[in-house]
């Protein structure tokens, strides 16, 4: 499930309405992201997330797609926000549910890979009264690339 919304989120209700009861689910991996406030003279005021409506969430229902094809997973869940945010306030939310650890671990992985590289959202912070637009760090663009480049598609290589 796809959400892409300017309101916030609650994580516990989130689960309990994806988990629905299912009796089947032994594992769930949750990533939680918040406005991180920084900290000296690199304090973040703001942070503005934009999105283009429509091919946002095809491109993330496309990667939760590729997610469930790799690993057997009962239930998946992408909250992502956009709008203007503060230090502290939810980003994102990738909620991986299947009846065995390891599918859930690497898609949730997979899925926040992919999230802070090649999602369709810009990220604006202000630092200082400065604006300043965040790229993917080389680090997690890395990451992204190896669950395409291997021949084991099911683990992300080591």
């Amino acid at each position: 499930m796809i959400k892409v919304q300017k309101q916030d989120f609650n994580p516990d209700t989130e689960l309990q309405a994806l988990r629905g009861g299912n009796p089947d689910v032994g594992a769930v991996v949750s990533f939680l992201g918040v406005v991180r406030e920084g900290s000296g003279d690199q304090k973040i005021t703001s942070m503005t997330l934009e999105h283009y409506p429509g091919m946002t969430e095809r491109q993330l229902q496309e990667i939760e797609n590729e997610a469930r094809k790799r690993w057997a997973l009962s239930d998946c869940l992408i909250i992502h926000r956009y709008g203007t945010l503060r230090p502290g306030d939810n980003i994102v939310l990738v909620m991986t549910l299947s009846r065995h650890r390891q599918d859930a671990f690497h898609a949730a992985e997979f899925l926040m890979d992919y999230l802070k590289t090649s999602a369709p959202f810009w990220k604006k912070e202000v630092i200082a009264g400065e604006e300043k637009w965040v790229e993917a760090k080389q680090s997690d663009v890395e990451a992204t690339k190896s669950w395409f480049t291997t021949e084991k598609k099911s683990a992300k290589p080591k």
